[in-house]
Parts: C-alpha cells; sequence; structure tokens
C-alpha cells in the first residue's frame, strides 16, 4: 500500500485538552443507551478523561506513520494548523526525529504549546524485557525532543527476541518470539515508567479483549488507552463496552479501513447518510466513532484530506442506528493481533 499518496486514516488523534469531555457509562453505544457526551457541534474539540488522572486525549487525532520524511514533517505541521493537538507515533515508524522536528518547529512558529499537545509513542516488540522499557522510552523521548509523553504504549502484545533488529527471524524466516517474558512483566516496568515521570499515562495496542482483561486484572496502573483496529467493518463493541466500563479510551486506527479494499468509504450506507447530512462518506465514518464514545487516528498527506478529517460535525441518531444496523460486511484489515507484524507498516 502506497502510504505516501494521502492515505487518509491509519493511526492517531486531535486538538487541545478543551472543555468538552466524554463521560463514558457502562453502555458501549450511546446512540442507544444514552452514555453522556458533552462536544461542540464539530465533534472536533471532544476529549475523554482518561481514568488514571493525568488529563484527557483528545478524540480526534493524527498518525504519524508516513514514510517519506520531508512529506512525514509537510503532514505533521499541516495537522497542527488545521488543528490537531493529538500525534500517534512509534519507534517502529523510524520517524520520531521527525515528527520532534515539526513540533519544534510548530512551537517556535507559535502554531501549538507543548502543554496543549497530547503526544503517544510505543514500545517495540524486541524491547519487552523489563531491562529495555527504560533505555526504549528514553530513545523515543530523545527522538521526540521531550521531557514526557502524555501516553505510551505497549505497541503489541507480542514479545520478539531482544536486540537492535526491528524485526528478528528464525532459521525458518518467521518471526523469533522471546518466551522469556509475559506481557504482564512488561506491564510492571510501564508502571514504573509512570512513577518516574517519564509518561503520564500507558496503554496496550493491537491487542484482543482477552490479554486486555489479563492486564486490567493485574495492573497497579491500569491501561489508561487501548488502541485497536476499529472502524464500522469492525466496530469492536465488546471491547468496547468493557473498556467503557472500566474506564479505559478506546482508539481506533485505520478508522476509514486504511483505503484497502473492501473500501468503507464507498460503503452505500454510509454514503447515503453522507449525502443528507452534506459531509463526505469519510466524515460520516469519523463522526460515528467519536458519538459512539471512540478516539480515531487518521493518517494523510493531503492538505485537503487533513483537512476535512478534521472538519467532522454530529450525526443525527437516525444515522448512528442506521450504521449499528445497516452495515453488514464484517472483516479485519491488519492481521498483527496474530502476529505481531503491523500489516501497514512497511518492512
Amino acid at each position: 500500500m502506497n502510504q505516501e499518496k494521502g492515505v487518509r486514516d491509519n493511526f492517531d488523534r486531535l486538538p487541545s485538552r478543551s472543555n468538552y469531555p466524554v463521560h463514558h457509562s457502562s453502555a458501549a453505544d450511546p446512540c442507544k443507551r444514552g452514555t453522556t457526551m458533552h462536544t461542540s457541534d464539530t465533534l472536533r474539540d471532544t476529549t475523554i478523561p482518561l481514568a488514571d488522572g493525568s488529563g484527557t486525549i483528545p478524540a480526534v487525532g493524527f498518525g504519524t506513520l508516513i514514510p517519506d520524511r520531508v512529506a512525514a514533517k509537510r503532514a505533521i505541521k499541516t495537522a497542527l494548523e488545521v488543528g490537531f493537538r493529538h500525534l500517534d507515533c512509534a519507534e517502529a515508524y523510524r520517524n520520531e526525529d521527525v515528527v520532534g522536528d515539526a513540533i519544534r518547529e510548530a512551537i517556535a512558529e507559535g502554531t501549538v504549546r507543548r502543554e496543549d499537545l497530547f503526544i503517544t509513542t510505543k514500545l517495540w516488540n524486541n524491547n519487552h524485557r523489563p531491562e529495555r522499557v527504560t533505555p526504549a522510552v528514553e530513545a523515543s523521548l530523545r527522538r521526540l525532543q521531550l521531557d514526557y509523553l502524555d501516553c505510551y504504549l505497549i505497541h503489541t502484545p507480542f514479545a520478539f527476541e531482544p536486540g537492535d533488529e526491528q524485526y528478528p527471524k528464525d532459521e525458518n524466516g518467521r518471526p523469533a518470539y522471546d518466551t522469556g517474558v509475559t506481557l504482564l512483566e512488561t506491564w510492571r516496568a510501564m508502571e514504573r515508567l509512570v512513577e518516574e515521570g517519564k509518561c503520564r499515562s500507558i496503554g496496550l495496542s493491537d491487542i484482543r479483549l482477552d490479554q486486555v482483561r489479563e492486564i486490567v486484572a493485574s495492573a497497579r496502573i491500569k491501561p489508561a488507552v487501548v488502541q485497536v483496529e476499529c472502524h464500522p467493518y469492525l466496530p469492536e463493541w465488546e471491547l468496547l463496552d468493557f473498556c467503557s466500563k472500566h474506564g479505559i479510551v478506546l482508539l481506533a486506527f485505520a478508522p476509514l479501513g486504511h483505503g484497502v479494499e473492501p473500501r468503507l468509504t464507498d460503503d452505500p450506507v454510509l454514503k447515503a447518510i453522507a449525502q443528507r447530512v452534506g459531509k463526505t462518506p469519510a466524515q460520516v465514518a469519523l463522526a460515528w466513532a467519536v458519538q459512539r464514545g471512540t478516539a480515531f487516528l487518521t493518517t494523510s498527506t493531503s492538505p485537503d484530506h487533513i483537512r476535512e478529517n478534521f472538519d467532522i460535525a454530529a450525526l443525527p441518531a437516525e444515522a448512528m442506528q442506521e450504521i449499528r444496523e445497516g452495515i453488514v460486511t464484517s472483516i479485519r484489515l491488519n492481521g498483527v493481533v496474530d502476529t505481531g507484524l503491523p500489516g501497514f507498516i512497511p518492512r
């Protein structure tokens, strides 16, 4: 897949920590069960409180998985100028330094202040051993030119053999997994990062519900965020319900289906709603994500698409119901939850 042609949607988040908190109830479907949401008319200023008390997370965000370094910096600065205030990064994207330069320049130019930003990055699979967690986050902080992270995620629950190789392989060419460390042991090291002030909150990514349950049951510091593929073709209602009950923010990557077949933005239900409300199918899908109580991440190198993905507006209740009941396609586009190998990251 060509990440450099304006692909509109794979990871990340949005605007400043404003006065529009979303309060989750145990219901996973706000349009049916009445979850209290306080949002602006356009939704784009929506924020969700983090259960650990570390503040709020913007519900709309911008992902930084853009392989071309020049295009990445340009896109990130455009996103900040448009109004995005949440950037989602990762060690595995190999461009944290580009993100850091873009943030530094945007602050120097007066576009943003550090305190208005919500910056997330992720621990890669080859650093799951507890002794490797602190050096990994410190390296990310140096590349991002930051003193702290707003959130640090375990990128996947799969541990790879420790070392400098990002994708270690065994003698058969398959991923070389590390059986000498458990996810809970890695989580304990993540908890220490919060206590040391290196990050304000921690979470999980590319993970299934049963694994989230295990961490929540044993954690001293509960996950604040769980980032997974999520869109109308993969709504993850059961995971959303669990996260809502435990005050965890469900953060959707690929909320527009990542531009692959079947194309979410070609769905007849979304297209019909878009025509009625005067928005694009992409804007309808993104508004659905916020109104059901999740945050979402989009990525694009196109200034027009970046602006479009930010300019969302609330859908009527009947549209929310129509999306839930009228869309029958069900598909997972990224097999990372089964292998620890993210399908959208070039290797």
